[in-house]
């Protein structure tokens, strides 16, 4: 007879499984490396094949595939050959319209200061910019080119939600890109919009603009947006503000201060929305949020993650009304939105 009373088990796996997560990270890098995914696209959907193409031993094929399998990476098709997994096959396959690789890989260089988090913690004051205190026009590009894939898909997830028919001014905060002006003034003939981002990433801002061809419609300026007030000219004033994806770079002070500035900038009936990585309210997920408030310990910035209630209190305090928070991407990014009246 089973004793249904008996207290579940506990044991190490769920523990192992954390302590081993980096094997899973390094065998992803791997399979891009190598441009798995593109090749079992494009037919080589056996091991043998595989090893021809990307010029690796069987046994290392065989290695990978055995892992990528396991990782619901790839799977087995009815008559044994392989094939990858849907959103695999969607993002990860090179030359696709929507390839995210270099998305994927952007944090990889940073995997070995992880590793040092028990030294930086103890050691580390950090500062309100930190890696971007020392960004240069290059480094601007680089980080940009990885970015704007998925800057580019958060951008057409954005004009498809939010309705902005109407307004006709719109200010980007730390625009990167311009993915979100450059999308938005796509959607919306009649928009203009101002990316305000640090002098040098506005320079690599401007190439992309140029590729949209909205230079008579899109302008630039080169200026720290955690500082100072924003441009509002009286012949156009800004009626929607967007912040996008920048959220735990910075702490609650700096994050205050931006939307209380956005507010005395934004026309009365304008709207802001700030689509971040938040916090649940008890700070126990997503994690994905958490952990991108931990990266900034390895940034070197005083950046954090922020709560729902946090973001919310940064609205209202500023005097936006309205002020509501949905899901933008599931366990992800959330958008707070907020009128000012």
């Amino acid at each position: 007879m089973t004793d249904t009373g008996s207290p579940p088990r506990i044991d190490t796996t769920r523990l192992q499984g954390i302590a081993r997560a980096y094997t899973q990270s390094a065998v992803f890098y791997a399979a891009l490396d190598v441009a798995l995914f593109t090749h079992i696209h494009n037919g080589a959907t056996t091991e043998e094949a595989l090893a021809k193409e990307t010029t690796l031993r069987l046994i290392d094929v065989e290695r990978l595939v055995t892992c990528a399998l396991s990782m619901d990476l790839i799977h087995w098709t009815a008559d044994g050959q392989l094939a990858n997994a849907p959103d695999v096959d969607k993002f990860l396959v090179k030359d696709s319209p929507r390839y995210a690789g270099a998305w994927m890989m952007f944090t990889r260089p940073d995997v070995p200061m992880w590793f040092r988090m028990t030294e930086l913690m103890l050691t580390q004051h950090g500062t309100r910019l930190g890696m971007y205190d020392d960004l240069t026009v290059e480094s601007a590009k680089a980080y940009h080119q990885a970015t704007s894939s998925i800057g580019f898909g958060a951008a057409r997830r954005f004009v498809k939600t939010v309705d902005l028919t109407g307004r006709r001014h719109l200010l980007d905060l730390g625009g990167g890109s311009g993915a979100y002006s450059i999308t938005a003034a796509e959607a919306n003939k009649e928009l203009r919009a101002t990316v305000l981002d640090l002098p040098p990433v506005v320079v690599a801002t401007q190439e992309y603009i140029d590729d949209a061809g909205l230079t008579d419609r899109i302008d630039t300026v080169g200026a720290d947006f955690t500082t100072g007030e924003f441009p509002s000219p009286a012949d156009n004033p800004v009626d929607v503000v967007v912040m996008a994806s920048n959220l735990p770079i910075y702490d609650g002070t700096v994050i205050a201060g931006v939307v209380a500035r956005a507010f005395r900038a934004v026309d009365a009936g304008g709207e802001m929305h700030l689509v971040g990585e938040m916090l649940d309210d008890d700070r126990t997920g997503p994690l994905d949020s958490a952990m991108w408030g931990m990266n900034e310990l390895i940034c070197g910035s005083l950046g954090r993650s922020h709560t729902r209630a946090e973001v919310e209190g940064y609205f209202t305090s500023a005097g936006f009304v309205d002020v509501e928070i949905t899901e933008f991407v599931p366990n992800t990014l959330a958008r707070c939105y907020g009128r000012k009246p």
